[in-house]
């Protein structure tokens, strides 16, 4: 076990694939690398939406050198799934919160039932 407790950090709610893999080969004859949500997202801000590193850590509230290592791998993983052909799994660890973006309205499962919306605690609202 670590000596360091580890912080929460905030992603935004993703409910996209959580698989992506070469095309035409399956899915049970490709080596894996998992790409952590909190990876996903510290890329997303930093490459996508053009934020700082600072702000970027910021709105995850993390260091920003906690969101530098998370840059480091989580580019590392995708390139090396691209040029070995490798799969690429999304996963969701225990310490990322999912926060719905400020503007942005909740979504309804089915369009009946309760809305699909966490708190910032990571817990359905």
């Amino acid at each position: 076990m670590s000596p360091f407790a580890i912080k929460e950090r905030y992603c935004r709610i993703f409910d996209g694939a959580t698989y992506f893999k070469p095309r035409g080969v399956p899915l049970s004859e490709l080596q894996i690398n998992e790409l952590a949500l909190d990876e996903l997202e510290a890329i997303h801000l930093c490459d996508y939406e053009d934020l700082s590193q600072a702000e970027a850590a910021e709105k995850m509230k993390i260091s920003s050198s906690t969101l530098q290592r998370l840059l480091y791998s989580g580019r590392k993983k995708i390139v090396d799934a691209l040029y070995s052909s490798k799969a690429i799994k999304i996963s969701k660890p225990n310490q990322v919160a999912e926060y719905v973006e400020p503007g942005n309205r909740c979504r309804r499962r089915g369009g009946r039932g309760r809305k699909n919306c966490f708190n910032k605690r990571g817990s359905k609202e």
